[in-house]
């Protein structure tokens, strides 16, 4: 038995030790033990989740790794991502992806293009969409959808931007148009996004994912579109960027909306 043990009991509940002894008439009382306790550790405190959830993000390093992009999407929709091959339906769409690309390049780079009256770039995205789409509906054996949501919605925004199936074997190809500014494909700018949701998910089948970069020249209220690369993202690796973020409603809705009447 530790001394420990001895002082506590096997209860765990201090005692008090009385021991006499008795020499040459005199009476020895011993209190308790003078070998200091060890204080009770507090219980613990209740970890925060937001705050395990962030030092466990930061533990992963999330913006050094990269994904494959095609885990990523199998592991959000339980759909795969095959790769473009040469295979006679595969070869089918994306002759009749480049010859939509063809039209709606020569479409949009006349001097009529509704693309003069834009501000941005960006806002040009929407007519190269409607562009190819249309013109993939005038190719026999091809049909093209704005791919719907689980929900069966058929919304615009999110990725991917179309869904073409080749009538012949069945097989879904999702194509996401991107412009791109000549001189920029080496740039590490961030200009493809993915971000899963689940109900508003629009990836429902196993199918080829490409993007077609669209070539334009840079110059505003007057581009010329040069050319277009289609690109097959099977073997795309991806990156996470982990931010929190605040809308104005959120930062403002609680602030001082005039300054106090001494600084005025």
């Amino acid at each position: 038995m530790t001394l420990r043990q001895f002082i506590l009991g096997p209860s765990g509940k201090s005692t008090q030790v009385i021991c006499a002894l008795m020499l040459c008439g005199a009476i020895v009382q011993l209190g308790r033990s003078q070998t200091p306790q060890p204080a009770e550790s507090p219980a613990p405190t209740k970890t925060d989740p937001d705050a395990a959830l962030v030092h466990s993000l930061l533990d992963e390093h999330l913006t050094g790794r990269t994904f494959a992009f095609a885990t990523i999407v199998e592991a959000c929709s339980g759909k795969k991502v095959l790769p473009l091959t040469d295979s006679p339906a595969h070869l089918r769409v994306t002759t009749a992806i480049h010859r939509a690309l063809k039209l709606t390049l020569a479409e949009l780079n006349l001097p009529t293009s509704p693309l003069r009256q834009l501000r941005r770039i960006n806002e040009a995205s929407r007519y190269f969409e409607d562009g190819i789409h249309a013109h993939l509906n005038e190719i026999p054996g091809i049909q093209c959808e704005v791919p719907p949501t689980r929900d069966g919605d058929h919304q615009r925004s999110g990725y991917p931007d179309l869904r073409i199936t080749d009538v012949e074997s069945k097989l879904i190809f999702y194509l996401d148009p991107k412009l791109v500014e000549q001189g920029s494909a080496d740039s590490t700018f961030r200009t493809f996004y993915f971000e899963p949701k689940t109900e508003t998910l629009k990836i429902n089948d196993d199918a080829v994912h490409m993007v077609v970069g669209i070539e334009h020249d840079g110059k505003e209220r007057e581009w010329t579109f040069t050319g277009w690369r289609l690109v097959d993202l099977s073997t795309l690796r991806v990156r996470l960027k982990a931010e929190f973020q605040a809308s104005n409603a959120d930062v403002y809705q609680k602030s001082t909306l005039s300054p106090p009447a001494a600084v005025r």
